[in-house]
């Protein structure tokens, strides 16, 4: 057992019990001295404390003693994805939460105790690392070659030192990277948090290190892209430094990333997909590839799995409407931008009270909510009024259709429609994420015309107005990515809504085997 002893200051006083520690004892890590202060193996005052984050007092003594690691390692039982070996070397598929070889935060159940129980030739190699000549961290999966006897040792890890072993990795990042690219900035350890690297200047202890890239694929809305990417150097965590640097950080990466990339998947998605070296012994080119294990796709396809977004869209009279409300019927979540307006426009509502501001109460009715034909009056005469209106209750329209999108996606719902008259015309096409998917119902315009006459009471030259104010129906459609033709009754409508809605399903499904047969590809050798 090594120990340590020490009283506690009053620089110290009020500190948590591992960071004292830890400041005391730099060789070890944060999580190899919190497991064994909740192991039992600390004492504060000769009482034993397990808890790591116990705050500490001026002159108290605290004691800690760390169990030795065995010299003789022992060999375990456990899953071993052997690809390729003989007498001299073993290549196998590490898979993700295996720690490579025991270390004061884990001295049991790594890959070096499993391949000893396989391959027994490796005890006669000394050290708590036999046969090791490269590392995947603890969360990374994928091949690893291992030296089965000293002299292969050797000559592997002179061949990895002299840059003549090709290593290439599949990460799975957040953003859209360039197509390629690389990253030639040194990695050291981080000046403040020892378990990290980070980019550090050669003349501070920073070393060379260079990550090339290539994008092999993005999804729809460009929010994750899988990368094939190569290291020339072997820093520690040097794709997840270099790609956090750049922007991409890994998915699921704990320690680089930030929560919300964090969260997207199990583990930092990097998979070791690729090894190519030359044999120790007969100088035969060696070439390794292995697909990743299903959570990375999984990841990938995520967001191929969320909510998917519908907006609604027509000219006056198409039967946009109708159509949104036969949705909702269905069981589809709806939101209106006209109804949002009409509560921006109702008493105390944000639009009426800016209105008020701006023009005092010549367009406001008596309890104080817009007069809507006195606001159109006011518009048709006073460009900049209708500038300045349109912008300000645009904008306020837009952040509730996407609180709305938001709140039902959090809550898991597959499907959301928001009804929006003027989704082209107020450029909202390049402004929501991911985007969504655009329905335009077209209706004839004298068939229009006469809708409103009869269902509105809009005169013929009302309609004109407002249909001057929007995109010709021809753009508007072409513009869509689906139409819906509503030249019948209702009961046809709600038909094509039923209709709709079955070949949206089909699609999606269909669209989610696409990319998931398009990522399998990826990985796959000729």
């Amino acid at each position: 057992m090594s120990s340590l002893q020490l009283e506690i200051t009053a620089a110290q006083a009020g500190q948590r019990l591992d960071r004292i520690l830890s400041a005391a004892k730099p060789d070890l890590s944060r999580a190899a001295l919190q497991k064994a202060i909740q192991s039992g193996h600390c004492t504060v005052d000769g009482l034993v404390e397990t808890r790591p984050a116990a705050k500490v007092k001026t002159g108290q003594q605290v004691h800690l003693q760390l169990p030795e690691i065995s010299s003789q390692l022992q060999p375990e039982d456990g899953h071993l994805e052997v690809l390729w070996h003989d007498e001299h070397l073993v290549v196998c598929n590490k898979p993700a939460g295996l720690t490579v070889h025991p270390c004061p935060s884990c001295p049991e159940q790594t890959l070096v105790q499993r391949l000893l129980a396989r391959f027994p030739q490796l005890g006669k190699i000394e050290g708590q690392r036999p046969g090791i000549v490269h590392r995947l961290d603890k969360d990374t999966s994928g091949l690893l070659v291992v030296a089965l006897t000293e002299i292969d040792r050797l000559s592997l890890s002179n061949a990895f030192s002299e840059r003549q072993v090709h290593k290439e990795y599949l990460a799975l990042v957040a953003g859209l990277p360039p197509q390629s690219g690389q990253c030639l900035e040194p990695v050291g350890r981080h000046p403040t948090a020892k378990v990290k690297m980070a980019i550090v200047p050669e003349n501070r202890g920073g070393r060379h290190a260079h990550t090339e890239w290539q994008r092999l694929w993005h999804s729809e809305d460009k929010s994750i892209s899988l990368l094939a990417v190569r290291i020339h150097t072997g820093r520690t965590h040097q794709i997840r430094v270099h790609m956090t640097h750049l922007g991409y950080p890994l998915l699921g990466d704990k320690l680089y990333a930030p929560k919300a990339v964090q969260s997207m998947a199990p583990r930092q998605m990097l998979h070791a997909w690729r090894l190519s070296f030359t044999h120790p012994v007969n100088g035969e080119a060696m070439n390794f590839s292995c697909p990743p294990p299903d959570d990375m796709p999984d990841a990938a396809l995520q967001t191929d799995s969320r909510m998917q977004r519908l907006v609604i869209t027509g000219n006056p009279g198409s039967g946009k409407s109708a159509f949104t409300a036969f949705l909702a019927q269905k069981g589809v979540p709806v939101i209106s931008a006209d109804t949002i307006v009409a509560d921006l426009y109702a008493p105390k509502g944000a639009g009426s009270q800016w209105i008020g501001r701006l023009r005092g109460s010549s367009l406001l009715e008596a309890d104080g909510s817009v007069n809507k034909e006195a606001l159109l009056a006011a518009m048709q005469e006073d460009p900049v009024l209708r500038r300045d209106v349109e912008q300000t209750v645009h904008a306020l329209t837009r952040q509730a259709v996407e609180i709305f999108w938001s709140h039902l996606e959090d809550q898991g719902a597959p499907l959301a429609a928001a009804e929006i008259p003027l989704y082209f015309e107020c450029g909202w096409q390049q402004l929501f994420s991911p985007k969504p998917l655009t329905v335009g119902v077209h209706c004839p315009l004298p068939l229009r015309t006469a809708r409103t006459a009869e269902t509105r009471g809009w005169s013929p030259e009302k309609m004109a107005a407002l249909e001057a104010w929007q995109w010709p129906e021809e753009r508007k459609m072409a513009a869509c990515d689906m139409i819906i033709t509503n030249d019948k009754d209702l009961q046809h409508l709600d038909e094509k809504a039923a209709r709709f809605l079955q070949q949206l399903r089909l699609h999606l499904e269909k669209n989610h085997q696409q990319q998931a047969d398009r990522l399998a590809s990826l990985w796959v050798e000729d």
